[in-house]
């Protein structure tokens, strides 16, 4: 009912689009999507680094594609991150836990290197610090964290929420 009137009103310039996580503020923050994106990048890399084909245009159409998927997965970080750090951290938090600008520069940074290259070692790292912003957020919650291996490839270490007890 309302689609039309927001479609001419949208088009002539009358409303201006945006988006946010969510500036109401909601409350509802997790790190994980994050974590879930750099292991993908992990998991990107290993295909591309595995890549094997005796047609040049299939492992060319691997490549493009792991490389397209890479990049989005790093900026989701970012994003993700991003929000978290900008809109969850109070001043109060950020007294107690001084090193949390230190730690989001690091994962901007490492998410960049990630994008730039398909260094294992980019995403390993990028796992590392994810995974110590993850510790840190539920700290921040009083919520007690503990470390296991995602139950999908690469299998690498995960910080997760220890909930329910």
């Amino acid at each position: 009912m309302f689609a039309p009137l927001y479609t001419s009103l949208k088009s002539r310039g009358l409303i201006v689009e945006a988006s946010a996580h969510c500036d109401i503020p909601c409350g509802i923050y997790d790190p994980h999507p994050a974590q879930i994106g750099a292991v993908t990048i992990v998991r990107l890399m290993d295909i591309m680094h595995e890549g094997a084909s005796d047609n040049p245009v299939a492992l060319a159409n691997l490549h493009a594609r792991c490389a397209l998927r890479k990049e989005e997965e790093a900026e989701k970080i970012k994003t993700e991150i991003r929000v978290i750090w900008g809109d969850y951290f109070k001043p109060a938090m950020v007294e107690q836990h001084p090193q949390v600008h230190e730690l989001v520069h690091a994962i901007m940074a490492a998410g960049s290197a990630c994008k730039q290259d398909v260094h294992r070692e980019d995403g390993l790292k990028l796992v590392e610090l994810v995974n110590e912003f993850a510790a840190l957020f539920w700290q921040t919650k009083g919520v007690p964290t503990y470390t296991a291996p995602c139950p999908y490839p690469p299998k690498l270490d995960l910080v997760y929420p220890k909930l329910g007890g």
